[in-house]
């Protein structure tokens, strides 16, 4: 038989499990209109995800350093085209984008 605090923490874990987005990433980039200038093997208007995870990879930091950009906007890393702030990307969002984007090879 298993105790009530126990019960109720394995509930927590579910109730959590159930809150995050269920999208895979490439489905995120795609809702949240990131595929308009990214795609992942080849340039568009932004770098391709493959040159950012090379570019980034090894780099201390770089989960929170693009997670900020994605949301904020950025300028100059990738030549003369900003990358306008993404206002429908949350915190959360970015972290799963960009940990999705490190992983491409």
């Amino acid at each position: 038989m298993t105790s009530t605090p126990l019960r109720l923490g394995a509930l927590a874990v579910l109730a959590a499990a159930a809150a995050t987005p269920a999208l895979a990433s490439p489905e995120l980039a795609q809702k949240k209109n990131c595929m308009a200038c990214h795609a992942v093997d080849k340039k568009l208007v932004g770098p391709s995800y493959k040159d950012v995870a090379a570019k980034y990879a090894g780099v201390k930091n770089a989960e929170d350093t693009l997670a900020a950009k994605v949301i904020k906007g950025g300028a100059g890393v990738w030549g003369p085209v900003p990358m306008p702030a993404n206002t429908q990307v949350n915190d959360a969002e970015a972290k799963q984008l960009v940990k999705w984007i490190l992983t491409i090879k």
